[in-house]
């Protein structure tokens, strides 16, 4: 299976996923990533692994980024986008063109979003999470596909609950992934 990321920030997702196909404990190949930050370290953490990397920044004119994003991961031709951390919408056309998956810090369909941790800190709840789920045209409202709850202790802070649940979402963007495999294998084949 050929997946592209979509990441705008750090990497710490994307890293999870580098490190399990390099411990080989993942099955995919990692075709490129793709970011809308040209700054973004999860660039330099995809050159040092040899993954090829793509810098759609974002434009005055929104349909033009639309259309350049679309080109770039079109002529990747994945078989699955994976969302590790990046923080533009995507355009209709877009998601109905890619198998596209998100991680999101909460438990879905609560706080969606943007701001999600510091959502459920001022909503008061005890417990939150992350969710991984279809990418549709809403904002976090496709189908979920796994949750791993976080609880919210006392004393926590916003950056403190977040550090938290990164935990888990690296974990479970990998698992998500490792669950999709044999999915893709099978329609691959049928399309032989």
């Amino acid at each position: 299976m050929k997946i592209v990321i979509l990441a705008s920030g750090a990497g710490s997702l994307a890293q999870a996923i580098f490190d399990s196909v390099s411990a080989g404990e993942l099955s995919v190949e990692i075709i490129g990533v793709i970011s809308d930050q040209p700054a973004a370290p999860v660039l330099d953490r995809a050159v040092q692994l040899g993954i090829k990397t793509f810098v759609v920044p974002m434009k005055p004119e929104r349909l033009q980024w639309d259309r350049d994003l679309f080109a770039v991961a079109q002529s990747l031709n994945p078989d699955l986008l994976v969302s590790a951390g990046f923080m533009r919408i995507l355009a209709p056309d877009f998601v109905r063109r890619f198998r596209i998956i998100n991680s999101h810090p909460a438990l879905l369909p609560n706080f969606p979003g943007a701001h999600a941790v510091r959502d459920a800190l001022k909503a008061g709840v005890t417990r939150t999470g992350t969710t991984m789920h279809w990418v549709d045209e809403g904002v976090d409202t496709g189908e979920v596909i796994a949750q791993v709850a976080v609880d919210i202790l006392p004393s926590d802070t916003e950056e403190s609950l977040h550090e938290r649940i990164k935990i888990q979402e690296r974990g479970l963007i990998v698992a998500t992934i490792r669950t999709l495999i044999p999915i893709y294998s099978q329609s691959l084949e049928s399309e032989k």
